[in-house]
């Protein structure tokens, strides 16, 4: 089967939906595919077209439906699909209603779906390529923490320098933050945290095998996102076996499960201050997250993903 993937995001940008769209292409290729990706679909022959994002991929997903309305069409939702756009944009809303299925990353994304579309609607969850764990002692002299989000309103990605200003002079913490800066206001302020906060240290942006590296060197990870669909920085923290302290927002915890122990509100510098310095000074509390997190990493298993689809293609062949 030819299948054309579309992302909206550009391939030489190194954000979320271009890791899972490679990653994708990838997966689709194993199964034994032939696969074209691009950032719109030209009307070029394809038997099936698989579009990630309801809003942004609009165009893409309505001409190959005028063009094509008898072949299979999958829409994939993103973040500010689930808790912004399929709410109030009429382009979002049309895409799910000519999907032939919709793919959410994560359980609590049908929460947010009207219940008619439930029975087209699959979960998938992204998967990561294990990492050999490179976890420093918990007794380091420095209590890392890795923080991975461009700079966007979106991820609140100063959070985790706010929470660290907080800590009590003894604390160990230390945090490095890789990202873009997609948004002015957020780059000053980033660079003005990186020179006055010594716990904070912007990195900008790294090629992601950096960043995995990074990652997998850290106690732990932060991820303060306002809103997502899902979380690639999620999947392969698991998949690292670093500890995820994540924001109680429904797209983590549709793959963390509802109790788990390392939540804190999202936008509450004070509460997620709290959860690091309980993690640094107690390591009971730092082996429990250990423990949940390892739970939760069968779901972002590589040969998870790749049944998922593989099920998903059969249905629509």
């Amino acid at each position: 089967m030819k299948i054309h993937l579309v992302t909206p995001a550009p391939l030489a940008f190194n954000n979320g939906n271009k890791i899972t769209a490679v990653r994708w292409n990838a997966i689709f290729r194993k199964l034994g595919h032939r696969v074209t990706l691009g950032r719109s679909f030209d009307g070029r022959p394809c038997d099936l077209l698989v579009a990630l994002h309801a809003r942004r991929s609009y165009e893409s997903i309505a001409r190959f439906h005028e063009c094509h309305p008898d072949r299979p069409l999958i829409v994939a939702l993103t973040g500010t699909d689930l808790y912004r756009d399929i709410r109030v944009d009429r382009r979002a809303q049309r895409s799910l209603e000519i999907a032939t299925r919709i793919v959410a990353l994560q359980r609590m994304a049908l929460a947010e779906l009207p219940p008619y579309l439930h029975g087209k609607t699959r979960i998938i969850y992204q998967s990561a390529r294990p990492m050999r764990s490179r976890v420093p002692p918990w007794t380091s002299e420095r209590f890392k923490v890795c923080v991975v989000g461009h700079l966007r309103k979106e991820k609140d990605p100063l959070r985790a320098a706010l929470a660290a200003r907080r800590l009590p002079p003894d604390s160990r913490v230390v945090i490095a933050h890789v990202g873009r800066a997609l948004d002015g206001s957020l780059q000053r302020r980033a660079r003005s945290e990186s020179a006055n906060n010594p716990r904070y240290r912007w990195l900008g942006e790294l090629p992601h095998w950096k960043t995995r590296r990074l990652l997998a060197q850290s106690h732990v990870t932060v991820i303060s996102s306002l809103m997502e669909g899902s979380s690639n920085v999620l999947s392969e923290a698991l998949a690292a076996s670093v500890p995820v302290v994540a924001a109680r927002i429904p797209g983590l915890i549709g793959t963390l499960g509802s109790d788990y122990p390392g939540f804190f509100p999202p936008g509450d510098t004070s509460a997620l201050a709290g959860v690091l310095r309980r993690l640094e000074s107690e390591r009971k509390f730092y082996l429990r997250l250990r423990r949940a997190c390892a739970r939760a990493a069968r779901l972002v298993r590589p040969a998870r993903e790749l049944r998922a689809w593989k099920s998903l293609l059969n249905e629509l062949t």
